[in-house]
């Protein structure tokens, strides 16, 4: 898979799977636009990427704020002159009784997973668009888009939404040779993998908790240019837990 000279922006790069997944394409010698809220954390990444010879830089952006999005955007294309995929990993989580969970928490969750993806991929798209060869977005959705642990329903929420706009994205964009999918990463663990125990890893069909670098690995897949007939799909990287039917003793 060839990313050379490929621009890409990562959102929610600052950290967990979107810092590997920045690591993974700057590796690959794409330039990388690094967005996050975190300014600290965004400059941290971006110095050490470039301590490494890497081609980055960031930029802060709230993903809520559409003005945010348009500058970003802009910000990529006056150092990079296009922009060729878009990986819209921002997210945020709250875990709240539905009794309890306020509008304002309802609105954070969906605002910042659901409507800044789709301001993200439109803005995207309108530079995308001009390259001669079209480019790609990918969503990270999640296995809560289907499936759900008690307090989650903004979480859940805004990830189903992402699947659905996925599809829905795919196909206004094909007239301009853009794909769209999406990823629904499992359980990744971003932390420490030492703490895990055996009966995590158990949970799984491939016997083990998932890492960031096999969400990088799907990106890579779903953004090769020689993978434009994969569009408006949902990838499942989860290590097949949500197919293990599971019985209490």
């Amino acid at each position: 898979m060839h990313f050379e000279g490929k621009t890409v922006i990562i959102t929610g790069a600052a950290n967990g799977i979107g810092e590997a997944i920045a690591y993974g394409y700057a590796k690959k010698g794409a330039r990388v636009v690094l967005a996050d809220i975190d300014e600290e954390k965004g400059k941290c990444l971006e110095e050490q990427l470039r301590k490494e010879s890497y081609e980055a830089y960031f930029k802060k952006t709230d993903v809520k704020q559409e003005k945010d999005i348009q500058a970003l955007m802009s910000f990529a294309v006056e150092r990079y002159k296009t922009i060729d995929i878009l990986i819209n990993n921002a997210g945020v989580m709250c875990t709240k009784s539905p009794y309890e969970l306020t509008v304002d928490e309802f609105d954070h969750v969906l605002h910042t997973n659901l409507r800044g993806t789709f301001l993200c991929a439109r803005e995207a798209a309108r530079y995308i668009k001009e390259n001669q060869k079209g480019g790609s977005i990918v969503n990270i959705s999640s296995t809560r888009a289907t499936m759900s642990e008690p307090d989650t329903e903004a979480y859940a929420a805004s990830k189903g939404g992402i699947s659905a706009l996925t599809h829905a994205l795919a196909v206004s964009f094909s007239q301009d040779h853009i794909t769209v999918n999406s990823i629904s990463p499992g359980w990744i663990e971003t932390k420490d993998e030492n703490s895990l125990r055996e009966i995590d890893h158990q949970q799984h069909l491939s016997n083990r908790v998932g890492t960031p670098k096999d969400i990088v690995k799907a990106c890579f897949y779903l953004t090769d240019e020689d993978n434009q007939f994969m569009t408006g799909s949902d990838l499942v990287v989860d290590g097949g837990m949500t197919r293990k039917m599971i019985y209490a003793d």
